[in-house]
């Protein structure tokens, strides 16, 4: 199939195009599975499509905060920003309500009628304003992540500032599973490196036998079949880095 969808489909596409069935692919199909991991692994460490951003929002547990840090899944693999918590975020349904004191809630409570009859240019350098002042005064929330440990760490008083049933919401990235989302096979880098790696592999197995003679007296050269791999590899390698990497993210993990 040209346009695989599973790594099943993948292994055969690949293996297709090297010549299968037409010579034999001397790779076990173990090997095969573990290029296939190291091309998938390769994708997510480098390319574009190979995470998502989104907002992760968490249930405070009684673990949380007696641990001082949440675990998050294995698919997280960076956290840039923990959410601030507030009054600001506190809506009419919650059981806190809102906070009379807050001067946002002020704000809207006193001048948003004035949004109907003139401009609304005071009220947004006013938002602009405070946000500046909370930065400076409060700050964002410092916290930690590896995503070896899968443990965010958010500095701050855990028992005085937060309750169980609380939510925080995480700014983070996340794997994209080529088994939920199976246009990942598709990919035609992951295609093309996936075959470069099945032909080193298929190279280096060759190595073993100089001059391996196939049936019907064709010699296969081994070791140039490896090298050439090799540079097809390292050129894969290079597009990836140079065309298909997003720019450096500020996140931690």
């Amino acid at each position: 199939m040209a346009t695989p969808t599973t790594r099943e489909q993948l292994k055969d596409y690949c293996l297709r195009k090297l010549g299968f069935p037409v010579i034999d692919i001397n790779v076990d199909d173990d090997q095969l599975d573990d290029r296939i991991d190291d091309a998938l692994s390769k994708f997510r460490d480098y390319h574009y499509d190979g995470t998502e951003e989104l907002y992760l929002a968490h249930l405070v547990t009684s673990g949380d905060i007696a641990n001082s840090y949440v675990t998050l899944a294995d698919s997280i693999v960076g956290v840039s920003r923990v959410l601030p918590i507030n009054s600001g975020s506190v809506s009419s349904s919650s059981e806190q309500g809102f906070n009379i004191f807050d001067i946002n809630y002020q704000i809207r409570l006193n001048d948003f009628y004035n949004l109907l009859s003139s401009s609304y240019t005071y009220y947004v350098i006013a938002r602009e304003h405070l946000a500046t002042l909370d930065m400076i005064v409060t700050g964002e929330l410092p916290f930690t992540y590896n995503k070896k440990i899968n443990q965010l760490k958010i500095l701050m008083d855990w028992s005085g500032r937060i309750a169980v049933g609380d939510y925080l919401v995480f700014h983070c990235y996340r794997v994209v599973d080529p088994n939920s989302y199976s246009k990942v096979f598709n990919d035609t880098w992951v295609k093309d490196y996936t075959t470069a790696l099945f032909k080193e592999q298929w190279g280096s197995n060759l190595t073993k036998y100089t001059n391996y003679t196939l049936p019907g007296g064709l010699v296969v050269n081994g070791e140039k079949i490896y090298n050439d791999a090799v540079i097809e590899v390292a050129a894969l390698e290079e597009k990836l880095r140079d065309v298909y990497e997003a720019p450096p993210q500020m996140m931690v993990g």
